[in-house]
């Protein structure tokens, strides 16, 4: 995937994991798109590790993977410093 896709595939991403972990008003565009684009590799990995596929491209099968490794990233960062 190019870069232009990776920054719109992370801002979705990103951005639906902060809903979904009520992050969604403190973090703002920039702050969702590097949550998806570290979520979209969090995700590949565990997808990966459990027999799924990676993110592939730019279809709703990466966006949930990369929005569920988001939310686990945003779990992991409210429990290590709290909601802030």
């Amino acid at each position: 995937m190019g870069i232009c896709t990776w920054l719109f595939l992370g801002g979705i991403s990103g951005w639906l994991a902060s809903i979904f972990a009520g992050t969604n008003a403190r973090q703002g565009i920039i702050g969702n798109i590097i949550v998806g684009i570290i979520g979209a590799m969090i995700g590949g990995a565990v997808f990966t590790y459990f027999g799924g596929h990676d993110v592939t491209g730019f279809n709703l099968y990466s966006v949930m993977v990369a929005t569920v490794g988001g939310v686990i990233l945003l779990a992991i960062k409210n429990l290590l410093f709290g909601k802030r």
